[in-house]
């Protein structure tokens, strides 16, 4: 049954996506970037939608309160990422426009990566790490003070339930370079969605929100370190398990 909906899942986001991607190719020339990113989230609604009526995920999410309140008020928030439902919810759950920070190659990504490069991102080439971090501080300030929320994931790449992946730096230097805080996040989504699984269970994601950190006269490594510290600790407590050692800590 699993593998049917998830089938029937996949079908239904592939048939829905064209029409919406080539809706907002169009558009783009016509709407303000904040416009068209609303009608984007739309198309991230139905999905995450669509994933709660057909796979039977469900949200249930906490710490709302710790967002920043202002509507000018900025913030990165750095995210555990384990599959793609996170990088579809945070976009419908945030009060705030999210520009992600992406590497440049998901452009080419036929409609999805089209209708991606209309929208004000942060999307970078890799290769060239200085060049690349120049431009996510440039740009990150530039959305920031347009009340834009920079998301990131530290760990780079989606990490398998249970497991802890290497983070990086560069969100808390993005942070300390804006002057801005940083919004750690947790998410338990491989419980429902296993990193890069075809198929995927009913159940519950929880997406923990922890309080904003300063930034201010941090260093960079002491900074993640600090994000490290909460999400994990936080992932052992939503998801114990996955991790045999919870009890021990």
């Amino acid at each position: 049954m699993n593998v049917i909906r998830s089938l029937v899942h996949l079908l239904w986001m592939a048939i829905t996506v064209v029409p919406w991607a080539l809706f907002v190719l169009l558009i783009s020339y016509f709407v303000s970037s904040t416009r068209l990113y609303w009608v984007c989230v739309g198309w991230l609604r139905l999905a995450v939608n669509s994933g709660t009526r057909i796979l039977g995920i469900e949200n249930r999410i906490q710490g709302m309160e710790n967002l920043p309140q202002g509507s000018k008020d900025p913030a990165v928030l750095l995210v555990k990422h384990q599959s793609t439902w996170e990088t579809f919810v945070m976009p419908v759950i945030m009060p705030h426009p999210l520009a992600y920070v992406f590497k440049k190659e998901l452009l080419s990504v036929p409609f999805f990566g089209w209708a991606m490069g209309r929208l004000d991102m942060i999307h970078i080439d890799r290769k060239q790490r200085s060049r690349a971090f120049a431009k996510v501080v440039q740009q990150g300030r530039r959305l920031m003070d347009e009340g834009v929320w920079v998301i990131m994931f530290p760990e780079g790449t989606r990490i398998p339930r249970g497991q802890k992946g290497e983070y990086k730096s560069g969100g808390a230097r993005l942070a300390i370079a804006a002057g801005v805080p940083v919004i750690p996040i947790a998410v338990t989504s491989a419980v429902c969605w296993p990193t890069r699984a075809f198929v995927k269970k009913p159940g519950v994601v929880h997406i923990s929100i922890g309080q904003a950190i300063s930034s201010e006269g941090r260093d960079a490594e002491d900074l993640i370190r600090e994000v490290e510290h909460w999400i994990e600790a936080e992932m052992r407590r939503l998801d114990p398990e996955a991790y045999p050692d919870a009890a021990v800590h």
